[in-house]
């Protein structure tokens, strides 16, 4: 299996473990949990998962440039990502979170024409328009979401949290060619661990670690250990052979294994929307996905017929 199929099915497991993390921080926060408790276990368990995993890899040494580079995706990548995400979800719903999420490769597209000189062909462009309208038409499809003052502002958190992770992921490209994946991603989860701690640091003090249940604790261990530290892991090892728009873009698949879920647990039933709506998602990551190929293919081309006139 070569490098980028590894790379695609890396993209496909990370958005299978947040298609279902919605739910599950809704239902651990704020019932069992408050927002920047959970984010401070979040980053630090995982700051240690990673660097006990550093052990495990080869050692490498940073240049100054790129540790500042790092402190800040400490920042896009944990601190304000994991911050406003957990708070805004707290304040709104699952759905409307999802919906505001699929805007990532939007801003993700336009921040790698911006800062790494990309073109935006409109193959690409028709891609993530296909996608949007295939999550669209399933979100919009089940009909609940919120407008109340409390779910704007949530909202409003979670947009932010978008803009946030679409800067992490252009960012963390260039790393990912010069460094191994346990390398970056301790790195960032060491700065961003020390960003949450004076924001969560009072309401971690006023946690009952003992009046946590069984299904809670498994709860919270499923959003640090998977949503976290596996998904952190898997994605950023996919930007090393593929584009942040083609990463991004898997996030379409979110609410489609979402909805799965539900159709799984007899909470939801599949209809002809269903169907349309992950044809469109699926056809959108294709799209998308075949824009990197014939760039790929063209630049291949440039160099040999270079090469060829000498």
């Amino acid at each position: 299996m070569n490098k980028v199929v590894k790379a695609h099915l890396a993209l496909l497991g990370v958005n299978a473990i947040y298609g279902v993390n919605y739910s599950i921080v809704k239902s651990v926060v704020p019932l069992v949990i408050q927002p920047f408790a959970l984010v401070i276990l979040r980053a630090t368990f995982t700051a240690l998962l990673f660097w006990l995993s550093g052990f495990f890899t080869a050692k490498e040494k940073i240049t100054r440039k790129d540790f500042l580079k790092l402190i800040a995706l400490g920042v896009f990548g944990v601190a304000l990502n994991q911050l406003l995400f957990i708070k805004g979800l707290a304040m709104s719903t699952p759905i409307n979170a999802a919906i505001i999420m699929i805007f990532n490769p939007i801003i993700v597209m336009l921040l790698e024409v911006i800062f790494l000189k990309e073109k935006a062909p409109f193959i690409r462009v028709l891609g993530i328009l296909v996608g949007v309208a295939g999550a669209l038409i399933l979100l919009l499809g089940r009909r609940q979401i919120s407008f109340s003052s409390d779910s704007f502002t949530g909202d409003m958190l979670i947009l932010i949290n978008c803009i946030s992770w679409a800067i992490y992921l252009v960012m963390v490209k260039p790393l990912m060619v010069k460094y191994n994946t346990v390398t970056v991603v301790k790195w960032v989860f060491a700065w961003g661990a020390m960003f949450v701690f004076p924001f969560g640091w009072s309401q971690i003090q006023a946690f009952d670690f003992h009046s946590v249940s069984f299904i809670a604790w498994m709860s919270i261990t499923y959003i640090v250990v998977a949503s976290t530290y596996i998904a952190y892991f898997l994605n950023t090892y996919a930007l090393a052979e593929l584009s942040p728009s083609i990463a991004s873009t898997y996030i379409y698949l979110q609410p489609v294994i979402a909805a799965g879920v539900a159709v799984y647990y007899g909470q939801d039933s599949i209809n002809t929307m269903k169907i349309i709506s992950a044809i469109f998602i699926v056809l959108g990551i294709y799209l998308v996905s075949l824009s990197r190929k014939k760039e790929k293919e063209k630049m291949q081309a440039a160099i040999t017929d270079k090469a060829q006139n000498g």
